[in-house]
C-alpha cells in the first residue's frame, strides 16, 4: 500500500500543536504510520530540540485493540481522523 507522503507533515503538525505524546493514522488492519516524540522521565521536555519519530508498519498491542473495537462499531478503513495520545 502507497502512504501519502503530505501525512508525514499532518501527523508531526497534529502532535505539536495539540503537545500529544503520540499521533496515529490507521490506513488499514495491518498498515499504520505513527509519529511518537521523545519523552524524558515520561513527560515531555519543553526546551530545546524536539525529537520525533515516524514508525510505518503492523499496530502493536494497542492498536490492534482499537481497530478491533472500530470493526465492532462498524467503521471502515482507512479511519478518517487522525488518533492522538496526549
Amino acid at each position: 500500500m502507497k502512504i501519502p507522503i503530505n501525512i508525514f507533515g499532518n501527523l508531526v503538525e497534529i502532535m505539536l500543536r495539540a503537545n500529544a505524546k503520540r499521533a496515529t493514522k490507521f490506513f488499514s488492519e495491518t498498515q499504520i504510520v505513527r509519529a511518537t516524540r521523545k519523552l524524558f522521565n515520561g513527560k515531555i521536555y519543553r526546551r530545546g530540540n524536539i525529537e520525533i519519530h515516524i514508525t510505518i508498519g503492523r499496530p502493536n498491542y494497542q492498536e490492534r485493540e482499537f481497530i478491533k473495537k472500530c470493526k465492532k462499531a462498524g467503521e471502515v478503513f482507512p479511519v478518517k481522523k487522525i488518533q492522538v495520545k496526549l
